[in-house]
């Protein structure tokens, strides 16, 4: 039988549980994830939706400091600065600038890129394998990629001769394009006219100089700053009647001829997955590098047609997409 004192030291254990439960509800860790890019990223709500899958809420245990840069790469290492005074517990950048400025602004806060064409050949880390430092994340091969892109759009377009190239020379991965795109294009009997960008405002200088001296297509390398002006570019494409190839899925659904390459919405969970694996105590350093394991080609029925060209039929045949 029980005595009056066990029943009383347990009624006293019970009563004292919900303070010593509830404190420990209350001090549960809430992170702080910086977002860096030149833009908001449209594939931005698919890591967001990464990171609830891996259980971290917004609003419950996870705070976002975004920080974009509207276009302007001069602004990335004052908001790279920015986000480390706010102590944030991991760096996601989206782009080459945003990854340079957050490497620049802290060896302490672990950084995850999340496509990047050449981290290696940038000096963002210093192999695959082992990146060493605080950073790591996902790449998107896109210098690799840039031969056969080509090749593909001359066999798309068998009378192409002269390929315009534009891209953002502010950023250092997109210039590693450019200079394979011209180490490429002899060997495919193409000519490159080249057209670096490194504002908004350079693209109308772009249009004037394939208005005067007109290619036979155009190669769009892209990133944040070139995605801002597709609605103006597929425009000029049109009205002139231009080809054109461009790096992501998006970019041929929306106007363009074809494009191929991986799907940075696809790439979001991986990029997730590794700002998961830092917060329960990874070293970035450590962490080997992602690269796709899908890449896309799509080819723009529509837009070839508005433009007057025919697409063979190999292509269309190796085509993962055909949009009609």
């Amino acid at each position: 039988m029980w005595s009056l004192r066990r029943i009383a030291v347990l009624a006293t254990a019970i009563l004292l549980i919900p303070t010593v439960v509830a404190p420990q509800e209350r001090s549960a860790k809430v992170y702080r994830i910086g977002i860096l890019g030149l833009f908001q990223r449209p594939s931005e709500v698919a890591f967001r939706q990464a990171l609830r899958d891996l259980g971290y809420v917004e609003g419950r245990n996870l705070v976002y400091e975004a920080r974009y840069a509207g276009g302007s790469a001069k602004r990335m290492p004052a908001l790279a600065d920015e986000l480390v005074r706010l102590k944030v517990d991991v760096i996601v950048t989206a782009g080459g600038p945003a990854a340079e400025a957050a490497k620049e602004a802290t060896t302490a806060i672990p950084v995850v890129f999340w496509g990047v064409g050449d981290p290696v050949a940038t000096g963002l880390i210093l192999n695959v394998a082992h990146p060493g430092g605080n950073l790591t994340g996902v790449t998107e091969l896109s210098t690799e990629l840039t031969a056969k892109r080509l090749q593909l759009f001359k066999e798309a377009v068998p009378g192409l001769a002269r390929v315009a190239i534009i891209w953002n020379a502010g950023d250092h991965a997109m210039s590693l394009r450019a200079t394979e795109a011209e180490a490429t294009a002899p060997g495919l009997a193409l000519s490159l006219m080249s057209l670096p960008i490194r504002e908004l405002e350079d693209f109308e200088r772009a249009f004037e100089a394939m208005t005067q001296n007109r290619p036979d297509g155009v190669f769009m390398v892209s990133d944040a700053l070139t995605r801002q002006r597709e609605g103006a570019i597929f425009e000029f494409l049109r009205a002139n009647r231009l080809p054109s190839i461009f790096e992501f899925p998006p970019a041929a659904r929306d106007g363009a001829l074809m494009s191929y390459g991986p799907s940075l919405a696809e790439l979001a969970p991986r990029a997730a997955a590794f700002v998961d694996k830092i917060l329960k105590g990874a070293k970035p350093g450590d962490l080997p590098l992602e690269v796709p394991t899908r890449w896309h080609l799509i080819v723009n029925l529509k837009a070839a047609r508005a433009i007057g060209v025919t697409i063979p039929p190999a292509i269309l045949l190796r085509a993962d997409e055909v949009i009609e």
